[in-house]
């Protein structure tokens, strides 16, 4: 039987609760430092509290440790991971091995994608070194999961949603070649959503201001069953950074995806935690921010996975008319469907004539009229897309879903009508209660069971419970209201004085350290190795792939920024692509925002 978990990413306690809440089985955060998300920490404080809420569903918290570490700094490392393991954090994402020899570390380590996990023998070298858990390199295969995992007996984790990193995971060095702020402390500028002229070895200039490296948003919510058959038992959402309704939208989706692969296959998974979600907003990963979807290299096939030239999200027009109005502008849409509903606050994107992806958010919306700042290239016959929902923004926001324990109860009547109920709840804990109960018997017992199973269905207070099933035997008294949800309440406090039976993590792998290489840690200076490694091909996107389309060798080829340029290299072999440093002594590139609409 295998137990899937759905990983969530979180960048506070309010985000991971509320991914929790949404029906995570964990959830990843980082402390106070050293949790490659630099704008990403939290007390241990924080972490404490989230570890005691997420526990009470039997919800697995990881605690990020995954960025190079200074020789100066292990000591306070070591500290602050005594102080999480003591606030209750079940496993940690590492990247550094030393991090292993730590003996009174006693909770799994589990190797962070940053650890270039793209081989069996990689694979090998980490669960052999300690490693419960590898979370392999995104641009995998099924294929190459599948060869994974019948080289090693620990446990696979794989991104399933979210913003893509061009590179191969911990072999990027181009933020710190460009601008001194290393991708392996956390500090990543996001080059490749920066934008790009692409010239060839004579200067001349074949692509002008792009994003040539920016890639669409991973997307496997289709894929899941793929996966799991394939060995994988965690599915890893991306987005430390990322707003709560992201967080609740996507993880109630794919939630929801995980209950239905166990619905389908019940004798092979389970979920990896307790509790039963219900109500709230309906979830469409569609409608909050992306910039396009991929399977990347999933199916093991090249596609078109660039996100430089195309707007994405809803389509909804064309804009008919363009009119000043005091600093700004006035659009008016012509509606692709009827129905056209837009809020303020929406956020769209075009393509301009030059072809780069341009966002803005409508400040005022009413009707087919969109009131704007003044945007470079909005003009009548250009095609609109609404990549943020504001309506379903709010809609998230308001409406939260709700996590319950589901409880079995027996009731049972004896003597002068003594009301016992055995209950026992699906993490493992049970309670017995008897109340006495000096009243009439229910002439109508049918009524008298539903008014049981309805009053004591309800949720009491911070007791997180809900009735699954009722079985009550035998004459029933007639309870009112008010009793009997006095006594669910006293029911609640006993199931709750008892301890979760979490599903244990595994283990697999400790018992010895041993040396492995450490792909990914920077060399001194920049030209001994790329700055980046990528399946990602600049040629094949832009239709000039000799293998592939049958185009004739371009011979080198350069992306240049404010001046500076980087060669571009492709091993058509391998089907490779890699980025590197021609000098040092250039200025740094303008920059592109990873968040803009």
């Amino acid at each position: 039987m295998l137990r899937l978990e759905l990983l969530a990413p979180a960048k506070d306690k309010a985000v991971g609760i509320a991914a929790i809440d949404c029906g995570a089985d964990a959830v990843y955060i980082a402390g106070p430092a050293w949790g490659n998300r630099k704008a990403a920490g939290n007390s241990i404080e924080d972490i404490r509290e989230l570890c005691a809420y997420a526990h009470r569903f039997g919800v697995k918290i990881y605690l990020t440790v995954n960025t190079l570490i200074y020789p100066d700094e292990w000591p306070a490392v070591h500290s602050m991971m005594l102080q999480a393991q003591d606030a209750g954090v079940d496993a940690f994402i590492i990247r550094e091995p030393r991090l292993l020899e730590f003996s009174d570390i006693s909770v799994p380590m589990h190797a962070s994608t940053q650890c270039s996990i793209l081989t069996p023998r990689r694979a090998r070298e980490l669960e052999e070194a300690g490693c419960s858990r590898l979370i392999l390199e995104r641009g995998l295969s099924l294929e190459d999961i599948h060869a994974i995992r019948a080289a090693v007996d620990c446990e696979l984790e794989f991104f399933v949603h979210g913003a893509l990193c061009v590179c191969y995971s911990g072999e990027c060095r181009l933020s710190e070649y460009l601008d001194g702020r290393s991708a392996d402390r956390g500090e990543c500028i996001q080059a490749c959503r920066s934008l790009y002229d692409l010239e060839d070895a004579s200067g001349k200039v074949l692509v002008r201001d792009k994003a040539l490296l920016s890639m669409r948003d991973f997307k496997l919510l289709d894929r899941l069953e793929d996966l799991a058959e394939a060995g994988i038992c965690s599915f890893k959402i991306e987005g430390r950074l990322k707003n709560a309704s992201y967080v609740k939208n996507v993880v109630r989706e794919y939630s929801l995806a995980l209950d239905a692969l166990v619905q389908k296959y019940p004798e092979r998974y389970r979920r990896a935690s307790f509790g039963q979600v219900s109500g709230g907003f309906k979830p469409d990963s569609n409608r909050t921010f992306n910039r396009g979807y991929t399977t990347w290299w999933l199916d093991g096939k090249r596609g078109r996975w660039s996100a430089m030239d195309s707007a994405n999200g809803e389509y909804i027009g064309e804009i008919q008319s363009v009119r000043p109005s005091g600093s700004g502008l006035v659009l008016d849409i012509r509606p692709a469907g009827g129905g056209l509903s837009l809020a303020n606050g929406d956020g769209f994107a075009f393509t301009s004539r030059g072809g780069t992806v341009v966002g803005f958010r409508g400040d005022r919306c009413e009707g087919t009229h969109i009131w704007c700042k003044r945007i470079e290239g909005l003009r009548p016959g250009v095609k609109l897309w609404r990549n943020i929902s504001a309506a379903f923004e709010r809609e998230v926001e308001a409406s939260h879903p709700r996590r319950e324990i589901l409880v079995d109860v027996d009731v049972k009547v004896s003597g002068s009508f003594v009301v016992e109920l055995r209950a026992a709840s699906e993490d493992g804990r049970s309670a017995l209660s008897r109340f006495n109960a000096d009243v009439e018997r229910a002439e109508n017992r049918e009524r008298a069971a539903a008014m049981l199973q309805e009053q004591l269905s309800k949720r009491s207070g911070e007791y997180l419970f809900r009735v699954r099933s009722l079985d009550a035997a035998g004459p029933l008294p007639l309870l009112s209201a008010s009793t009997i949800n006095s006594m669910r309440r006293l029911l609640a406090e006993d199931l709750a004085s008892g301890e979760v039976q979490a599903i244990p993590l595994s283990k697999t792998g400790r018992g010895r350290v041993a040396t492995f290489s450490e792909s990914g840690t920077p060399a001194e200076g920049f030209a001994a190795e790329p700055l980046m490694r990528t399946r990602y091909c600049v040629r094949y996107e832009l239709g000039m792939c000799p293998k592939y389309q049958g185009a004739k060798p371009s011979g080198p080829l350069f992306l240049v920024n404010n001046g500076r340029r980087l060669a571009l290299g492709f091993d058509c072999a391998r089907c490779e692509m890699t980025v590197t440093a021609p000098d040092r002594s250039q200025s740094r590139p303008r920059g592109g925002s990873a968040e803009s609409v």
